[in-house]
């Protein structure tokens, strides 16, 4: 059963509640048991002390009759005090005879002795009295009923049973009460985080009037919801980018293809069509995989296949895959550093081709793209920069989100799709490192870097493109 707040804590008050009247009443009651002993003790001393002094002055048998009579008069009617003297004449003894009264005359402390017909037992108290003129040596012995206070027990400890128990239902009453007026900020926290919706991603809880415990938990609240309106932002901007790069080439085969049905066209143009088809099914194939890839890198995918390489030999074989297109961009490359590390090949070539291609892409003929590699024993960082135009920071800041273009117009469009930048930096994710770009001795410098000894890969990562399956991706 699922019970609220308030009623946990009223409940723990209770609880808590009945610990603390459990420990003061078991103290009182102790307290009050020593109180009544002490006072039957009392009790029994003073009623000692008066019939020993009027034993003692019965030195003469004469007197001792009159002894009787007193002690008859200081027994209660009810039986409830009670006298017995002994001695070794018969003619100085008095009371009728209690039940071991030789374990009583041993021992100085009170005790006690059951009589019968009595529910409880009988206090005693015992002394020896010397003799003295014609009264032999006796033994006195005065015993009272305890019922009294046995019965004052009884009621102090229902009393205080009752008391507790209500004790502790006022106590749990009141925490409950308590619990819930302090609890009133969490339910209008509440009542606001469930007035948010989709349609107002822009609300925000209020956190000025909360207490520091909730305010605290109400900002970190505000951030998540801070960062959900970012990522929902980005995931409309990305579904509307995603359906202008898909409708793009599915527009042009519907148009060939109507056209080619127009009227009748001869093998060769049909030929043309259907290459023309090929190539925009072959652009919309790239996409999708592009978007699977990254897909499964956003899952937290690892790089699996890693293995102990130079960095600089895999930039070298990137470069001599690239060659024809520096050749024809006029563009060269120099690379400087050197490094190792434990990488995946195939995923680490696609990240510096696309890399390199989108350096040349922005470089203007004649000009060098420098290629760096720096590493220590925890990472090796590889940048590449070019001297194109210059970047300003907001766009340096989002070069690596998916589908972003620079050129708004989406002018090169048939050229790219706006993710080879995206896959660098899934790549080193995947390789435990991050992608960045600034701008650097009027360079546009982007990179990424890895781990030194490679990644942890917890899971198979499948389907991973090859560098060379498709033509690499630019800004």
């Amino acid at each position: 059963m699922n019970l609220s707040i308030a009623s946990r804590l009223a409940a723990m008050f209770a609880l808590v509640a009945l610990l603390v009247f459990s420990i003061i009443g078991v103290a009182l009651h102790r307290v009050l048991e020593r109180e009544l002993a002490r006072q039957q003790r009392e009790e029994l001393t003073t009623k000692l002390d008066i019939a020993e002094l009027m034993v003692r002055r019965a030195v003469v048998r004469e007197k001792w009759v009159g002894v009787q009579t007193k002690l008859d008069t200081l027994s209660s009617n009810d039986g409830n005090t009670r006298f017995r003297i002994t001695s070794d004449e018969p003619y100085y003894t008095y009371g009728a005879p209690l039940p071991d009264e030789a374990r009583l005359y041993r021992s100085a402390a009170m005790g006690s002795v059951q009589l019968p017909g009595r529910e409880h037992a009988f206090r005693t108290l015992a002394r020896p009295i010397p003799g003295e003129g014609a009264r032999p040596p006796a033994r006195l012995i005065v015993a009272i009923d305890s019922s009294p206070f046995v019965a004052t027990m009884a009621r102090f400890a229902y009393a205080l049973s009752a008391l507790s128990a209500a004790g502790v239902v006022l106590v749990a009453a009141l925490g409950y009460w308590v619990a819930r007026l302090g609890l009133r900020p969490l339910r209008r926290l509440s009542g606001e985080a469930h007035a948010l919706s989709p349609q107002r991603l822009s609300q925000r809880l209020r956190v000025g009037c909360l207490p520091h415990e909730l305010s605290t938990l109400a900002g970190s609240f505000n951030g998540a919801l801070d960062r959900l309106e970012t990522a929902y932002a980005q995931l409309e901007a990305f579904n509307a980018d995603v359906a202008h790069e898909l409708r793009t080439p599915l527009a042009n085969l519907i148009g060939e293809t109507q056209v080619a049905l127009s009227r009748s066209r001869s093998a060769p143009q049909l030929e043309d069509v259907l290459q023309s088809n090929l190539e925009e099914l072959e652009r919309m194939r790239a996409i999708v995989n592009d978007m699977l890839f990254l897909a499964r890198a956003d899952q937290g995918a690892h790089a699996l296949e890693t293995v102990p390489v130079r960095v600089e030999d895999e930039i070298a074989k990137a470069l001599d895959f690239l060659e024809f297109v520096l050749d024809e961009a006029e563009v060269s490359a120099r690379v400087s550093g050197a490094a190792a590390a434990r990488l995946e090949r195939a995923l680490f070539q696609r990240a510096v081709m696309n890399l390199l291609h989108n350096a040349v892409q922005h470089s203007v003929p004649g000009s060098e793209i420098a290629v760096r590699i720096e590493g220590d024993a925890a990472r090796v960082a590889i940048t590449v920069a070019n001297p194109g135009a210059p970047l300003a920071e907001a766009h340096l800041a989002r070069v690596f989100d998916r589908f972003f273009r620079i050129d708004s117009s989406r002018g090169n469009s048939g050229e790219n799709h706006g993710l080879g930048l995206s896959i660098v930096k899934a790549v080193a994710i995947m390789h435990g490192g991050e992608a960045f770009a600034r701008r650097e001795d009027g360079c546009n410098v982007f990179g990424f870097t890895v781990r030194a000894q490679g990644p942890a890969a917890p899971a198979p990562f499948a389907d991973a493109a090859p560098p060379f399956a498709a033509a690499p991706e630019r800004l």
